[in-house]
């Protein structure tokens, strides 16, 4: 089974069991809501911890799991990441896709190759796709119609049609 990562966990927070994550999952309110379950991983094994809070701290998510309500319970996990099942995706509409469908696509324009989608940062109007280039300084390309012409998940790749400016060295 592959596993999903959903985040990493940064740190502890106050004495009653709170961690500080770093959200790598699209969807966090759902993710990550009470009752959920999410699976975090020690040395290939994967151990189910359920959600008891959850809210948003500046730019990160804050839990806690069920049973653990003091920072000696939660202390140990630091730096160790989070993931969910496959089937705990929900199916999206059309142009929606899951972060992890788009980091690891190959980006185009036309039959020039630009890099691979590393990261994709939030900015609240629209996603910004980070494009790694070998050798080459990062690009931001944003996630717009005018810019993104397709996308096909099943052979990780993208098409695009640049923004004059927008690649440049």
């Amino acid at each position: 089974m592959e596993w999903l990562e959903v985040a990493k966990i940064a740190n502890t927070h106050g004495l009653k069991g709170e961690l500080k994550l770093l959200a790598s999952t699209d969807f966090p309110e759902q993710r990550f809501k009470v009752g959920n379950e999410v699976f975090l991983e020690s040395n290939g094994i994967y151990t189910p911890f359920m959600i008891s809070s959850y809210r948003k701290h500046k730019q990160f998510i804050m839990v806690t799991f069920k049973g653990m309500q003091h920072i000696n319970d939660v202390e140990k996990y630091k730096g160790l990441k989070l993931y969910v099942h496959p089937e705990a995706l929900q199916e999206l509409g059309e142009h929606e896709f899951y972060y992890h469908e788009i980091i690891g696509c190959t980006v185009f324009d036309g039959e020039d190759e630009i890099g691979v989608v590393s990261e994709i940062l939030e900015t609240g109007a629209n996603d910004v796709w980070t494009i790694k280039r070998p050798g080459k300084k990062d690009v931001l390309i944003p996630y717009i119609e005018q810019v993104v012409a397709s996308i096909d998940v099943e052979a990780k790749r993208i098409q695009i049609t640049p923004l004059p400016g927008l690649i440049e060295g």
